[in-house]
Order: structure tokens, then sequence, then C-alpha cells
């Protein structure tokens, strides 16, 4: 059978020469690690900690926010020592806690529950939800709540998503070469919980040893395969990973995966979620890549939450250019960061170093109407439409183009000949048009 794949999307190099022969190797426990507060889609975690107070490693350091929140835990065993405003993996600053560490690794009790399937589904999903889990390729959405569809929405399908499409990462790759067992483990789970009676694993073809790997895993299983996808970007975007493996279209204009039957987890989610139903384990750890052609030595690290970006380049050598630009995620959706006196998070798949001359931003003409950039789109939207309506203040227009719909794969400013920031100028336009529905809702609520 030949490999699957979606419409649209760009070819490019993807850069996993670099760290994909990096066995994990365990990042030193830091002396000090900084917990952001909002390390996921939702409502900022509430801190039950205060100044001054001690705690252990995987303590429970802050609850949900609500019902779309996950709970934070304390990555290593310290001392409170700030609450307060840091720099944030997504290039800002929000709100953290800093624990300094006393030199030891005390963790909170842990269990071993080989039988952990045997457990009821409201079990499993008690042991997600209290360990924190979240989407961890970059979306960070709360895992429990990924499995807690309405009672109309039924679930048939789970896909793991093994793709991992931004180039230079390969942390996942990684994980599914050194811990096939534990994703299946992982899926396993979900499709438990979900009530689903099929599995899939996707990966792309420039991964054929995990695709090996993994046909040998599971040449027992009737209702697990291996889905073997083209090498495309982005391969691993949920809409179009479940149209490759499954044909199924979830609908534009809001629609979910559930809406066609099927959940999308990411390999170190699978793992993380392993962890928490065996272990009880919370999840203050995960493996990141830390790559780039001017790293010296680059890495793929097991890291506990919160430690910082600087401290993790220095273990793979620093860098032997000039850095121009520094990436928390992958080129095509991470986020640019000032400083790289930052902390990794649970979302933190990446760290990738750019020299000067690959930095450097080129400048922005007109647009010449070739429509390379709808040719691409992978959502079957106008990306110059809706950049030229964002330009002239026309919400409407930029929301008729299509903006709603961006997941801002960036395929489009990939392929522009004219330069032009399409991402930033559809960011603008869907936070304006979120700005319009909420004040909108607000003002039907008033009357």
């Amino acid at each position: 059978m030949g490999l699957k794949t979606f419409p649209g999307g760009v070819h490019s190099d993807d850069f996993k020469r670099f760290s994909k022969d990096s066995p994990i190797e365990n990042f030193p426990i830091p002396s000090k690690v900084i917990i952001p507060l909002s390390q996921h889609i939702g409502a900022p975690a509430k801190p039950v900690v205060k100044i001054g107070d001690e705690v252990k490693t995987g303590q429970l350091i802050c609850e949900p926010g609500g019902f779309v929140s996950i709970s934070m835990h304390s990555s290593i065993t310290g001392k409170v020592t700030k609450i307060g405003r840091f720099p944030h993996p997504s290039g800002n600053m929000q709100q953290a806690i800093e624990i300094t560490g006393n030199g030891k690794d005390e963790w909170v009790d842990l269990i071993d529950e080989p039988d952990f399937l045997s457990l009821s589904v409201d079990e499993l999903k008690s042991r997600i939800s209290s360990a924190g889990i979240c989407g961890m390729g970059g979306a960070g959405f709360p895992t429990h709540v990924k499995l807690s569809p309405p009672p109309d929405k039924k679930i048939d399908v789970v896909i793991i998503n093994g793709v991992e499409c931004e180039p230079y990462l390969t942390a996942d790759y990684r994980l599914m070469i050194e811990q096939g067992e534990n994703v299946i483990s992982g899926l396993k789970t979900f499709m438990k919980i979900v009530g689903a009676k099929t599995g899939y694993i996707g990966i792309e073809a420039n991964k054929p040893d995990a695709i090996a790997n993994f046909k040998k895993l599971l040449k027992d299983e009737k209702d697990i395969s291996v889905v073997g996808l083209q090498l495309k970007y982005p391969q691993g975007a949920e809409k179009q990973l479940i149209y490759a493996c499954t044909k199924r279209k979830v609908p534009n204009r809001g629609g979910l995966p559930m809406d066609v039957g099927v959940v999308v987890q990411n390999v170190g989610t699978t793992i993380a979620t392993y962890e928490a139903v065996r272990y009880n384990k919370p999840l203050i750890e995960r493996v990141i890549s830390v790559t780039g052609k001017i790293v010296n030595h680059p890495r793929n690290l097991k890291a506990r939450i919160g430690s910082s970006f600087d401290e993790l380049l220095e273990y793979c050598g620093g860098a032997n250019e000039h850095i121009g630009k520094v990436i928390s995620g992958g080129p095509m959706m991470g986020f640019a960061i000032p400083t790289l006196n930052t902390p990794m998070a649970k979302t933190s798949s990446g760290l990738v170093i750019f020299n000067d001359k690959d930095a450097k931003k080129d400048e922005e003409h007109i647009c010449i109407r070739c429509s390379s950039c709808i040719d691409v789109c992978p959502m079957n939207v106008m990306p110059s439409m809706i950049a030229n309506s964002v330009k002239y203040e026309d919400w409407e227009g930029a929301r008729k183009a299509g903006a709603m719909d961006c997941i801002k794969c960036g395929c489009c400013a990939y392929v522009c000949p004219a330069n032009i920031k399409l991402i930033q100028w559809i960011d603008i336009g869907k936070n304006k048009i979120t700005e319009i529905d909420r004040a909108r809702r607000e003002k039907n609520n008033e009357k």
C-alpha cells in the first residue's frame, strides 16, 4: 500500500539530520526552575503554594483554573522563591512560579500498576487529569478534556501523531525508536477511555526505522496499525492527519476531530499518559530537541519542565556562530523568543538556533496575485485575500476568506514570492475577529 497524504502543503528540507541520530539523554536536574502557569490552551492554573513553601519533585503546586485547564507540579525538590512575571516560551511575559532546588531529588510517592488497563475509565481519566497532561506537540490542549467528548460524539478511531513534520525536531522520533512499547500502551489507554475499536500510528516516510519498529511491535495486534505518510508539511496537523489516515474530512467553520469520530494524540502526550496511569507520575519532564546547524552538539534531552533554555543550549556545547534568532518549538509554527533566559514548558518540543544569515528577514513586497499561497493551503482558505482584508481592517472580509479556519502552519508564507508576512497578518485578523465576537456575546448577554 502506498504512502498516504492530504491535498495541499509544501515540500521542504526537514533538517532532521542534525539531531535524529542523537539518543535521548537525561539533562541534569537544574538548580532552579520557572514553572509557567499557562502551559496549555485554556485558563491559567492557580497556585496552591506560596513563597517560602518547601516542595518535593512531583508535588502539586497549581490546580486547574477551570474545566479547560491543567494542574502543575514541581519538577525539582526545593523552595518556592518567587511568584511573578517571567519570560514565557511563547515570547512574552507571563505569571510563573520560581522554585530553587536544595540539591536533592525527593519525589512524591509513585506506584507501579502493570495491570493499569484493567482500571475503570473514570480512574484512568482521573489519573491523566491529576498528572497535568496536555498536548505536547505544541497546542497544549488538556488531555482529559479531549478524552471527554459529549455523549453524542461517538469516537471509533484514535490516531497517534508520530509525524513530527516541523523541520529540525526529532524528539518524537527518538521516543518512537526508544519507547515504542510505551507508545502502544498509551494508545491502548486512549482507546479504552473513548471506546474506540481502531488505533492508528501515523508516521512520515522520513522515519522508516520508526515505521519498521512499530510494524514489528504490532505484528500480533489486529486493531492497531501503522500508517505510512508522505513527507509533506503540515502532515502532522490534526485535520490533515485524520484525512490521510481515514479519508474523513473534519469540517471547516469550527469543526473538531470528534465531529468525525476521531481523537488525535501526540507521541509525547501518549507516553506521559502511560506513565500517569501506570505509575501515577505527573508530567514534570519531557524530551526536547536542541538543534540547529550552529549548535555544537545537537541533542534530544529529557529535561525537567521549567529548565532554562540557556542551560539546555550550554549543555549542548553552545553555538559556534553569533546567534541571530532563537525559536521555541519548530521554525514553521514556533515562537521567536527575545531571550534564552526562558523556561521550557510542557509544550516545548524544540529549541532551534539560527545564525544571522538564516535569521535575516526578507523585505515584504506587493502581492503579485500568483495564487501560490492558495494552492498550498491545507485548509483551502485564501491567505492573500485574508491578509489584504486585514490590512484594510475589513474584518468580515477576512472572516469570509477563511481567517478563522487558518491553522497558522506557515505554508503560505513559505511559498510567497513577495515575502508577505501572511501568517502575521492573518493572526492579527484572527485576534480582532475573536475580539469582535467576544464583544458581541457580552452585549447580547447584557440584554
